[in-house]
């Protein structure tokens, strides 16, 4: 099997392969300064500086050696959020300084998976499942009470936030399918975004606020899974004009989190060789 962090370019509609590894890696997050990538494999994270023949390098996150592919960079690049469950044997959100350290916990409540940090760095955005129902929440960086945004219906997911911090991008199956939706930062103004035969996951808004990208399944594909014929598809940030920008062999792991340069003009992802199937 190999796995390959490759980066597109939204300029040239070119992507290059950064790094190729016979490990199994998942989920690069940009750094806000542009210079490097942060990425999980084997429970653990990795820094990748964009620059030749540059070598991913460990950060360090304490006892938490557990981590799944729902982790991301402050917007001030001084923190990183992580999901972990060494502590509590489900996934739970914890925050530590982005060259390492020692992690604090967020949120009490389990199982959470974090996904967005709010523009203004004061909140991050999660998916929880709470009883039978995933839903999406928010909850201050340093801790406290969580604030649900969503009621239940369907199976909600992947919150990222818009870079004006008035919504939250999600995907739901609250209207039969996985679909695209986005809400008010408050709960309000429920807003249907995709509406199509395919199964749409992980929209991720441009840090320009013009285009949102996304993951997106062929139709009939039940959850998110890994080792699929997948589509990376760029949609206008007010609804509508879908294009189809990469495909590649992957699901799973490829797109998960905030995934975009700082400029807007590239973003990141994962694609995995056919012989990793399973």
């Amino acid at each position: 099997m190999a796995s390959f962090l490759e980066v597109y370019d939204c300029r040239t509609r070119q992507s290059d392969v950064l790094y190729k590894t016979e490990d199994m890696i998942e989920a690069p997050n940009w750094s806000p300064d542009g210079r490097f990538l942060v990425f999980n494999g084997g429970g653990l994270l990795h820094r990748l500086d964009i620059a030749e023949d540059a070598a991913p390098r460990r950060i360090d996150t304490g006892f938490a050696i557990n981590c799944n592919n729902d982790h991301g960079i402050s917007p001030d690049g001084t923190m990183l959020a992580i999901s972990d469950k060494t502590e509590t044997g489900v996934s739970c959100i914890y925050t530590l300084p982005i060259e390492g350290g020692a992690p604090r916990r967020v949120t009490e409540q389990v199982p959470s998976w974090w996904h967005g940090w709010s523009p203004d760095g004061k909140r991050l955005a999660y998916t929880a499942k709470r009883g039978e129902a995933f839903d999406i929440y928010t909850i201050g960086v340093e801790g406290g009470a969580e604030t649900r945004l969503t009621d239940g219906r369907g199976h909600n997911d992947g919150p990222d936030y818009a870079p004006d911090g008035e919504w939250i991008w999600f995907n739901s199956s609250r209207s039969g399918t996985m679909q695209l939706w986005r809400v008010r930062t408050d709960g309000s103004r429920l807003e249907q975004m995709t509406d199509d035969e395919r199964v749409n996951w992980f929209p991720h808004p441009a840090p320009d606020g013009r285009t949102v990208l996304y993951l997106s399944y062929g139709p009939g594909v039940e959850g998110h899974p890994r080792d699929h014929d997948v589509e990376l598809r760029l949609m206008d940030a007010e609804g509508g004009n879908c294009r189809t920008v990469v495909e590649l062999f992957g699901g799973q792991g490829s797109i998960n989190v905030p995934c975009w340069a700082p400029d807007a003009g590239a973003f990141a992802y994962t694609r995995y060789s056919r012989d990793s199937a399973s």
